[in-house]
């Protein structure tokens, strides 16, 4: 089993009077997480997943939570999001059973984030959890069994079924997809246009790395603005994209309201266009090369640095910059290469103004990007 970064977060946290909160998509091993923190501490185990449990843990009183509980010290409650007014439960839980260490995971972040936030206010610990990260897959398996799968995983992506079904990725990331993609999408985020949801994701799948106009995307699907809005609002909801702003400051000439969209897994990205293909042969390597490591280093971020903000920068003169990342005053700018021969351009502008460096990452020295 792969060690995930967050165990050691969590296993600090335990005992400390509050709720411990893990969400995140499908598939990426939040129950193994919890279930592997508490391997050797007894106790009670709650899945929402079974109708008993949801009706029981629904709009429960303290007196029925106390029969539920039992003389257990600590509660793991899955898949949360699947019981209704679960934050009022939860905060009764926390406020009642003082003595009661509280762990919960959800799948679909729609409901969990929504009906947590309030109830929860002061009393929770809540940690999101991505993907297997580099790190934690080089960790695990060796520097030279990582870098022999780099191409793999910029193809398949970090979902641990498509690490630990090698060979089987496509058919992996194809039910994957038309899981969480679409069925709790739509379930959860009131989709009711499902052909607009895919020949949207299609579209965005298409242009990683380029600046996102809603307007042309509200012309592509033949749809109003303000639905793409919507949309992209619930994929991100959903872990499926993320938005990379603009960075300005200083310069006039500085693109100040545009932004970009990646996908948080590149094997979700190559399963929703149905390309596979190596690297090699790939029009879109670069592209694929850059959301692959903005992703990975995202990931570092949410789990080590969750002050860091990431932009990308670019002027109306066409100077650019890939990344860039602004930590307490200090700037730091990133161009991403594939091939360590490629020539890049560093902007002087924003070198001087921001008193920043620029680096270069390519495929052989992409580690050290991918470390705090």
């Amino acid at each position: 089993m792969i060690q995930r970064s967050l165990s050691q977060k969590i296993i600090q946290k335990l005992g400390k009077g509050k709720a411990i909160i893990v969400v995140g998509p499908r598939q990426v091993g939040k129950t193994t997480l919890i279930s592997s923190v508490l391997k050797d501490k007894e106790h009670l185990f709650l899945d929402g997943d079974d109708p008993t449990t949801r009706n029981l843990l629904t709009d429960s009183s303290t007196q029925q939570l106390k029969s539920i509980i039992g003389e257990h010290k600590i509660v793991f409650i899955d898949e949360a999001q699947r019981i209704k007014n679960v934050g009022i439960t939860l905060k009764l839980i926390t406020d009642q059973f003082k003595q009661v260490q509280l762990l919960v995971s959800g799948s679909s972040a729609f409901e969990l984030n929504d009906l947590t936030s309030e109830p929860l206010t002061g009393r929770k610990w809540q940690y999101q959890l991505f993907p297997i990260s580099w790190a934690e897959l080089e960790n695990s398996i060796g520097y030279v069994n990582a870098e022999q799968q780099l191409e793999l995983r910029i193809l398949h992506g970090m979902y641990p079924d498509a690490i630990n079904h090698i060979g089987e990725e496509t058919e992996v990331l194809k039910q994957l997809a038309d899981s969480y993609l679409y069925k709790d999408l739509l379930a959860f985020g009131g989709i009711r246009k499902p052909e607009i949801l895919e020949k949207l994701l299609r579209a965005l799948a298409l242009q990683i790395g380029n600046e996102v106009s809603y307007n042309e995307l509200a012309q592509l699907l033949g749809i109003d603005k303000k639905t793409v809005g919507n949309y992209i609002e619930i994929l991100e909801k959903g872990y499926v994209v993320f938005k990379l702003p603009s960075f300005s400051r200083n310069l006039r000439n500085e693109i100040k309201t545009n932004q970009k969209i990646y996908f948080y897994d590149t094997g979700i990205r190559n399963a929703i266009i149905g390309n596979f293909n190596s690297l090699e042969v790939r029009t879109d390597k670069g592209s694929l090369w850059e959301n692959f490591l903005i992703a990975e280093r995202l990931k570092i971020l949410n789990y080590e640095s969750p002050l860091t903000n990431a932009y990308f920068w670019r002027t109306t003169r066409q100077q650019e910059i890939d990344y860039v990342e602004e930590n307490a005053g200090k700037i730091k700018g990133y161009e991403f290469k594939w091939n360590p021969k490629a020539k890049s351009k560093k902007p002087k502008s924003f070198m001087e103004t921001y008193d920043a460096k620029i680096n270069i990452v390519h495929k052989e020295n992409f580690r050290d990007f991918l470390k705090q």
